[in-house]
């Protein structure tokens, strides 16, 4: 049996590591070791400034790619509404200012929505996933899951804007299905499967 292959995940968040260990699947937990990016928080920082979410995850993973010797993977993801003009789009964690909570940040949403009815209330979200090898691309790979933007928040699992964005596949808003619901159907776990196809 092989060795599994490390990876470092650009990001001191333990929460999302586990998210992207849940993704990898007991299968592939076995070819993959997914670990967070030693010292991540003491490295000079990159700058989520640019305007695509594939250009952020890229520019982050080859980034932080140069400083350790095993590849390094990054994604950049968020929510885009159509007839807001794609916002909040890459600006999704700061939409409603960088030290708002993730319900001030539905409520913000909610109220630009107010007045539109139907197609205008079509939403997706969307994930940019990029694989880099001492500070060499190897890799971009990206998804969305569709739906729309609800009334009023519904559910009380998952973060971010799940409340107020329904699935219709399952009838439910994201903050309203299982987490094993949301890892197959997500935009994240739909993209991390792309990656993990790429590296087999």
């Amino acid at each position: 049996m092989h060795a599994p292959v490390k990876l470092y995940l650009a990001s001191s968040n333990p929460g999302k590591l586990e998210e992207f260990r849940a993704l990898a699947g007991a299968d592939a937990g076995l070819a993959w070791q997914l670990e967070l990016l030693p010292d991540f928080k003491s490295l000079p920082p990159f700058h989520e400034d640019a305007p695509t979410f594939a250009e952020n995850a890229a520019g982050k993973a080859l980034h932080y790619s140069r400083f350790c010797d095993p590849p390094v993977f990054a994604d950049d993801s968020g929510l885009v509404v159509p007839s807001l003009g794609g916002a909040p789009g890459v600006r999704s964690a700061r939409y409603a200012g960088g030290a708002a909570t993730s319900e001030q940040r539905n409520l913000k949403l909610l109220a630009a929505m107010r007045d539109k009815v139907g197609a205008a209330r079509r939403a997706y979200f969307v994930c940019a996933i990029a694989l880099a090898h001492r500070g060499h691309p190897k890799a971009i790979v990206t998804d969305r899951a569709d739906g729309e933007i609800l009334l009023e928040p519904r559910g009380k699992a998952g973060f971010g804007y799940d409340p107020v964005f329904y699935f219709p596949p399952l009838k439910r808003s994201f903050a309203e299905i299982s987490r094993e619901e949301k890892n197959k159907y997500s935009h994240r776990g739909r993209a991390f499967r792309k990656l993990l196809a790429f590296l087999a």
